[in-house]
Parts: structure tokens; sequence; C-alpha cells
């Protein structure tokens, strides 16, 4: 069957380097779970590699001319090509609530939303690698203090150990990106347990980056804390000067203060 044509709408670039493929295959540890889910496989440069790791692989594509190239080029994935929109489809029809491992070259387009959906369904998820823009690898697993670091960053970091693993440069794609790009590693932080709410949690670091430039006192303004509250000096500070566990903190201190 003749090769896949990149389609610029699902932001496709296929990877045609073998050894940065089996690179990023080699980045799971594969420890505390027996399934992957491979995003966005176009033609399996990344997948033949991962078929040979004693777990069992799946894929999942919203390009059906990559389905049936899949299909007909890769044997051992019978049954396990789902053709559908990761961001809209239930996996747990899959999965039906076991562990499993994402990993994958990502569309640009789409990538800080899989992250997302990674967050959403982190309970199950012990382990997630995979291939961004360079930047956007960065930003999840800058530190506080850098324009770089926002919500991302203190979102993923709250639950996951990140790290930044290489950057991929543009000319072993087909075809080549207009940027580099940058493989990351995300390990579940195991026995952690959120101390606050995750809907509050969450709401304040988005809020508080909304405006990243004032004072947690103004950016969170639209929050209607008490005014003992806003008297704390943790509000003196702009978002990005605080880490995870200080965001956690913060988020603490609003919920003690609407009881």
């Amino acid at each position: 069957m003749e090769k896949v044509k990149a389609k610029k709408h699902l932001g496709q670039h296929f990877l045609n380097d073998e050894s940065i493929a089996k690179d990023i295959a080699d980045t799971l540890s594969l420890k505390g779970y027996d399934n992957i889910l491979e995003i966005g496989p176009g033609m399996g440069v990344l997948t033949k590699y991962l078929l040979e790791k004693p777990t069992t692989t799946y894929v999942i594509e919203i390009d059906t001319e990559s389905v049936d190239y899949l299909n007909a080029n890769y044997s051992k994935l019978h049954d396990h090509i789902i053709s559908k929109d990761f961001l809209k489809y239930d996996i747990n029809e899959i999965f039906e609530g076991k562990q499993f491992a994402i990993i994958g070259n990502f569309p640009y387009n789409i990538s800080t939303q899989i992250v997302f959906r990674t967050l959403e369904m982190r309970n199950q998820i012990p382990e997630f690698s995979g291939m961004f823009q360079k930047e956007v690898a960065e930003r999840i697993c800058e530190k506080k203090g850098t324009k770089a670091y926002g919500i991302l960053s203190v979102l993923v970091q709250a639950f996951y150990e990140a790290e930044y693993l290489f950057t991929v440069h543009e000319h072993v794609f087909n075809p080549p990106p207009k940027v580099k790009s940058g493989v990351l590693r995300l390990r579940r932080k195991e026995n952690f347990t959120l101390p606050c709410s995750e809907k509050l949690f969450f709401t304040v670091v988005k809020t508080g980056f909304q405006q990243r430039r004032k004072t947690l006192r103004n950016s969170l303004k639209s929050m209607n804390l008490s005014d003992s509250l806003r008297e704390d000096t943790i509000f003196d500070l702009r978002p990005e000067q605080l880490d995870y566990q200080q965001f956690i903190e913060l988020t603490q201190k609003i919920e003690a203060d609407a009881v």
C-alpha cells in the first residue's frame, strides 16, 4: 500500500527517523500497567517499536487513510486499532478502568488538549511520553519564575513528575514542521492525593494566570475573597512566582475562607 499523505488540517508531520522513534518508545518504563495507547500513529514508525514491548499496544487514529495503512502493514495490531478521535472517545470502552500508558508524536494543534484529557484520567495513566512542539514541552516541564511557566506547568506538575528528555529537529519529519519538537515524559506521583478541592484548585490556577502580570490580589478579584484573606502576603505575589505546592496552599486558604 502507498504511503499516507500528510494532511495539514490534521496537523500531520510524519517522523521518518527510526532511531528517534525507538528512543521515544524506550522512554516508557512499562511499570504498573499492561497496556499502551499510542495517539496518532500515522504510518506506524513508533508503533513498530511499541509492538516489541511485553505489553499490549493499542493505537487510536482519526485519519482513515492511516487506519487502512496500519491494517495493511501491522498484523500484530489486529483488533487493536481504534478509528476514533481521542479527545471525544470514551477510551474505557477498551480499557474498562485498567491502567494504561499514553505515548505519541502528537499533532501540535491538539497537544495541550491531550494533556488536559490525560489529567482528567490521571488515575488510570501512570506514565505518559510524547513529542510536542518544543516550546510546549518546555512549558509543561518549566519551573516557577519564568515567562514560559504557566497553567499547564502547575497542573501537570501537581500530579506528575515532568521531565524534558530531548529535542528533535525539523528535518526528520515529512513534511518538516516550521519549529523544533521536544520529547517529554510524565510519571504519576505515587500515593498522591490533592489535599483540597480539585475543581477549586484548577479554577485558582487558571484564573490566576489569566492576568499573569498582576499580583494574585488583583488577578483573583473575581473570586470575591474576603478582605482578611486578601491581606495574606501570598497575594502580594504574581502567579508565576508560585510552584504547584504553593498553589495548593493558596487553594486551601481560599477553601477555608469560604467555610
